[in-house]
């Protein structure tokens, strides 16, 4: 018999004793930036030919602007289920909502640590971890993380890997 209740459900996903680093709330805003930067122009068409055509295109403004205002919400919900916590001997990355998805990279498994930060992570002060592995199955990305923060883990989970390689 399998024990009943939300606390079962959602074990598999918030492992006992684990304590979650969330990602910098700059990354809602640089997702949401990016997200109505791509809205405006399809938008500005549409207005126009609403405009100089006809009143139908009113309803794809209205579309256009319904998606981004989901789009918006759904980013400020979707970041927040992001977390890393790092464990004696691996590192666990969780992720979603709807589908849920948590990853296990023991150390011993790391073949390197990538930071990346492109123009519109740099304007917002974030960067993106991501581990590789063997099996690219079981590659980590850890977006929105402050460059500081970034620097230390990927430091700290190269000697780390390092360390357990060491020891095979």
């Amino acid at each position: 018999m399998t024990p009943a209740g939300p606390a079962a459900a959602a074990e598999p996903f918030d492992p006992a004793g684990v304590v979650w680093t969330r990602l910098s709330p700059r990354l809602v805003t640089a997702r949401r930036a990016v997200r109505t930067g791509l809205q405006v122009v399809p938008l500005l068409g549409l207005a126009v030919l609403a405009v100089l055509v006809s009143g139908w295109f009113w309803l794809g403004v209205l579309a256009v602007a319904l998606t981004a205002a989901w789009q918006w919400w759904l980013i400020g919900r979707q970041v927040p289920a992001w977390g890393y916590a790092e464990r004696d001997d691996d590192l666990l990355v969780r992720h979603g909502l709807l589908f849920r998805t948590l990853v296990v990279v023991p150390y011993g498994r790391m073949q390197f640590v990538d930071v990346q930060a492109g123009p519109v992570d740099r304007r917002f002060g974030i960067a993106t971890l991501q581990l590789h592995t063997a099996s690219a199955s079981t590659d980590a990305v850890i977006p929105g993380l402050p460059p500081q923060e970034a620097a230390r883990l990927r430091d700290r989970l190269a000697a780390r890997g390092e360390a357990r390689l060491a020891g095979l």
